[in-house]
């Protein structure tokens, strides 16, 4: 069983939970325990790991993390009218070598998802998106991942693996599985502008703070085609945050980083969700909260999931054709929610990735700049990754 090395909560987490209101989110949980073993999964829509790795963080010092704080925050939140049936399943404690510890991940990762699990990962220094990532390579052919950070990750990738440069493992190593990669909340003083350039010449989004602190929503497309969502708790400005977790007066505050939270789980495809660079406090109540906040965000988002991306029946959907210069664009609006999306044709002749009309999400704002003569940034980029 793929859950054998998982660490139960803690005792002091539980005794912790026997004293909270009886509609508190942690008595309602089905909890990994010391007494009662892995809980029964059946039913369970959402289970959250924590993993106890940080060695490959390019400042690790030798400090041991844990997530009990998180854990007394998040239990003691009251639940939305949600369905959602949450299991803790305790900890991936750290392996003879990082390695291992990968190793456990992405076995968790694989056995959640093979039983339409969502998994939800506290760690631990982000490299560990890495081993999510992997844990797709026999789930599905191609993956989007969703990076919220200050930086790009991609890093050398013919240096050993680090939490800040994860990525050029995930586009250079076979399987190559990753079609789509985007950045939110980047900040440019944060990136070598060869980093910046690249991302461009691969086709990937990037969103600059700036531009999301200033519409907040322009992110609920690319959140909506993710599969994965990796959050790096730097992307957070510091005063939002305890002492040991600052690290830059700019950055998303509580506000934004829960709505995209929220975004994510609403989001049909986002099937993991990980919140990565967390650093132990005793005086730091804080990040923990918020953190528990950006949890039950995630959750409430899943319970307000709407099946509205299949377009099978006529009467669900609005289909409105747009010709930009010579080429036709096909947008489709959901009668159900509002929402829109993009049709990327097929490329015949070519090898490329999507082997059928594939729908991008997209916003009304790129339906209207369509009809004013603009092709849609998003449109472009995947059409040009679609022709590779």
């Amino acid at each position: 069983m793929s859950f054998n090395f998982l660490s139960p909560v803690s005792d002091s987490v539980l005794a912790h939970n026997e004293l909270l209101h009886q509609q508190a989110l942690g008595r309602q949980l089905k909890i990994h325990s010391a007494q009662e073993g892995i809980p029964d999964l059946d039913d369970v829509n959402i289970a959250i790991i924590g993993v106890r790795e940080h060695r490959n963080d390019v400042n690790y010092i030798g400090s041991d993390i844990h997530f009990d704080a998180i854990r007394k925050a998040f239990y003691a939140l009251f639940p939305g009218n949600w369905f959602t049936l949450i299991a803790d399943l305790g900890d991936i404690l750290p392996g003879a070598s990082v390695e291992d510890t990968y190793f456990a991940l992405k076995e968790a990762v694989t056995a959640l998802l093979e039983k339409q699990i969502i998994p939800v990962i506290i760690g631990g220094s982000q490299d560990l998106t890495y081993s999510c990532y992997r844990a797709y390579d026999n789930v599905m052919p191609m993956v989007n991942v969703v990076n919220v950070d200050t930086n790009f990750d991609l890093g050398d990738s013919a240096q050993p693996i680090k939490n800040n440069s994860y990525l050029g493992k995930i586009i250079l190593e076979q399987p190559f599985n990753l079609f789509n990669y985007s950045t939110i909340g980047y900040q440019t003083f944060f990136n070598p502008q060869e980093e910046i350039d690249l991302m461009d010449r691969l086709y990937f989004e990037a969103y600059r703070l700036g531009e999301v602190s200033k519409d907040i929503t322009i992110v609920e497309p690319v959140l909506r085609d993710a599969n994965i969502v990796s959050v790096d708790l730097k992307s957070i400005r510091a005063a939002e945050l305890g002492s040991r977790q600052k690290f830059s007066p700019n950055g998303l505050n509580g506000k934004e980083i829960c709505a995209i939270s929220r975004y994510a789980g609403i989001s049909n495809k986002v099937s993991c969700f990980g919140i990565y660079e967390y650093k132990v406090s005793q005086e730091d109540e804080v990040t923990d909260m918020l953190i528990a906040q950006m949890l039950w965000y995630f959750v409430e988002g899943v319970n307000c999931r709407v099946q509205d991306d299949e377009f099978k029946n006529e009467n669900q959907y609005q289909k409105f054709n747009v010709i930009v210069e010579d080429d036709d664009l096909i947008f489709y609006k959901s009668i159900k929610t509002g929402r829109w999306w993009i049709e990327i044709p097929f490329l015949p002749n070519v090898n490329n990735k999507l082997k059928k009309h594939t729908l991008l999400p997209c916003m009304h704002a790129d339906y209207i700049d369509a009809t004013n003569g603009t092709i849609p940034d998003r449109w472009y980029k995947a059409y040009k990754k679609n022709s590779f």
